[in-house]
C-alpha cells in the first residue's frame, strides 16, 4: 500500500479512494495513536472537534469519522461547515485532544480529504501520520480493536457556538478596523461562505460577496483562489478597494487590487512582513517560505533587510521551520499564509483581514503596497497521468533539467516536483522573459510525459 498521507492529509476521490470505511478506520487509529503519543491529555475522556467543508461527500464522511472516534471512546464536538483554520483554532481554544477536518481544499468537488490536528490545533508530524497509517493497516487486515462499551463509548453533540467563537477570535487580533474600505470576497462556494463575510463586516468593511452560495456540488467551480477571473471583474465593477479570494476550506488567501490585478501569496507575505516589522512583530526579521517562491520576493526582502528561509513545498514544512526557530510569519505563493502568533495553520480569512487592515492603516492602495516586490515571470505547468514517484530518479528528466538550467544561467531557475495532493508532476520555470520561461516549461513538460508516462 502506498503512503496514504500526502503533504496535507489524506485525499482522493470520495467514495472511491476515500471511502467511509477508510475514514472510520483512520479516525479510530488516530484516537489510539494520539493518546499513546501523549499529544492527547491523559486521565480524562478524550475530546475531538470535527468540521467539514460543504462538499456533498463530507456528509457521509463526517458520519464515518464521528462514528470511528465515538467507537474509540472519544467525545465529539461536531462544529459543522467551518474553515480548516477554524477547526484548528477551536481544537486549541476548547482544549480538545484532537481535531479532524474533512476537506480537499482547492480540489474539485468529487475529491475529499481528512486532516488531523493534535492537541493545541497543530498539524501532525510525519512520524505520527506514519503511526496512524500503520495502525490502521494492521487492524484493516484482521487485528481486533479494543473497544469501550457501556458508558465508555464516546458521546456526540453539535457545537454551534464554534462559529461565533472563531469570528470573535479573528476580530480580536485585528490591529485596526476596516471602516471606509469596500471589499469583494470570493468564498469559492466553500467553508468560509458564512464566516468570512461576517468577519469583514464586523470589522467595518463594506462587503460584496460572490461564490458564497454552497450547495454541496459547486465548491471551487469556476470561482475562488484557483479561478480569479470573477473576482477581478467584480472588484472593478463595484469600484472596490480590493478583493479577497479563498479556496474551498479557506486556509489560503489571494487578493486583487482596485484595478483587478492579482496579488499572489508572495506579494501578500511581503506586505505583511513590512507591516509586522514596523509594529515589532517580525521576530528575527525573518520570513519563511517555500522553494516555489518567486525570485522577485527574495530580492525584495533582501532589499528591505529581511531574511528569507526556504523549505520544501507544503505549508506544514513552513510551519515546522517557524515553530522550531520561533519565526512569526511564513507561507506559500499559493496563498497559505501563517501568522503564528494568531493561528496554528494557514488562515485565509485572517490573512485577508490583516492585508485589508494594512490598506486601511496606511491609506495606500493595495497595488502600491504590493509594489514592494516585482514578480519575475514564472510559468507553472501541471503534468497529469504520469508516475510522479520517479521524478528524482529519471536520468532522462535530470538531463533535460540540466540543459534548461544551463540555458537560463543566473537569470532564472527550474523546479520539478511531484504534487503532494494530486496525481501529477508540477514543472515550474522562472526567467527574466515570459516567453523563454513558457518555452522551457513546455519542453520540460513534454519530457516529463515521455519519461514518466
Amino acid at each position: 500500500m502506498g503512503r496514504l498521507f500526502g503533504t496535507d492529509g489524506v485525499r482522493g476521490v470520495a467514495n472511491a479512494d476515500l471511502t467511509a470505511e477508510l475514514a472510520l478506520g483512520l479516525s479510530v487509529a488516530a484516537a489510539h495513536v494520539l493518546a499513546e503519543a501523549g499529544t492527547a491529555s491523559t486521565g480524562h475522556r478524550q475530546v475531538a472537534v470535527v468540521g467539514r467543508d460543504p462538499r456533498a461527500s463530507g456528509e457521509f464522511l463526517e458520519a464515518a469519522v464521528v462514528a470511528g472516534l465515538a467507537s474509540a471512546g472519544v467525545d465529539v464536538l461536531r462544529v459543522g461547515v467551518l474553515p480548516t483554520p477554524a477547526v484548528a483554532y477551536l481544537t486549541g481554544a476548547l482544549g480538545a485532544d484532537l481535531g479532524v477536518m474533512l476537506s480537499a481544499s482547492h480540489n474539485a468537488m468529487p475529491d475529499n480529504g481528512i486532516k488531523f490536528f493534535a492537541r493545541g490545533g497543530h498539524k501532525l508530524a510525519d512520524e505520527l501520520e506514519d503511526r496512524i497509517e500503520a495502525l490502521y493497516e494492521e487492524h484493516r487486515t484482521g487485528a481486533a480493536w479494543e473497544r469501550p462499551t457501556g458508558a465508555g463509548v464516546g458521546r456526540v453533540r453539535d457545537y454551534d457556538e464554534g462559529f461565533d467563537q472563531y469570528v470573535a477570535h479573528l476580530i480580536g487580533v485585528l490591529p485596526n478596523r476596516l471602516d471606509g474600505l469596500k471589499i469583494v470576497l470570493d468564498e469559492a462556494h466553500g467553508a468560509a461562505a458564512r464566516v468570512s463575510p461576517e468577519a469583514f463586516a464586523r470589522a467595518g468593511a463594506e462587503v460584496v460577496t460572490i461564490g458564497a452560495d454552497p450547495d454541496g456540488l459547486n465548491i471551487n467551480d469556476g470561482c475562488g483562489s484557483t479561478h480569479m477571473e470573477l473576482l477581478r471583474a467584480a472588484v472593478v465593477e463595484h469600484g472596490a478597494h480590493l478583493g479577497i479570494a479563498h479556496d474551498g476550506d479557506a486556509d489560503r488567501c489571494l487578493a486583487v487590487d482596485a484595478e483587478g490585478r492579482e496579488i499572489d501569496g508572495d506579494q501578500i507575505l511581503a506586505v505583511l512582513a513590512l507591516s509586522m516589522r514596523e509594529h515589532g512583530g517580525l521576530r528575527s526579521q525573518t520570513v519563511v517560505a517555500t522553494v516555489m517562491s518567486n525570485l522577485g520576493f527574495k530580492l525584495a526582502l533582501e532589499r528591505e533587510g529581511i531574511s528569507l528561509v526556504q523549505t520544501a513545498v507544503g505549508d506544514r514544512y513552513v510551519l515546522e521551520e517557524m515553530k522550531e526557530h520561533g519565526y512569526a510569519l511564513g507561507g506559500e505563493q499559493s496563498g497559505h499564509v501563517i501568522i503564528l502568533d494568531h493561528a496554528t495553520t494557514g488562515d485565509g480569512t485572517l490573512t485577508g483581514l490583516m492585508l485589508a487592515a494594512r490598506v486601511a492603516e496606511t491609506g495606500r492602495p493595495l497595488a502600491e503596497l504590493a509594489g514592494v516586490m516585482e514578480r519575475l515571470p514564472q510559468v507553472l505547468v501541471n503534468v497529469p497521468d504520469v508516475d510522479r514517484s520517479r521524478v528524482t530518479t529519471s536520468a532522462e528528466l535530470a538531463s533535460a533539467v540540466a540543459r534548461a538550467e544551463q540555458e537560463l544561467g543566473a537569470t532564472g531557475r527550474v523546479l520539478l516536483r511531484p504534487s503532494g495532493t494530486e496525481p501529477l508532476v508540477r514543472v515550474m520555470v522562472e526567467a527574466a522573459d515570459i516567453e523563454q520561461a513558457g518555452a522551457i516549461a513546455g519542453r520540460l513538460a513534454d519530457v516529463v510525459k515521455s519519461a514518466l508516462g
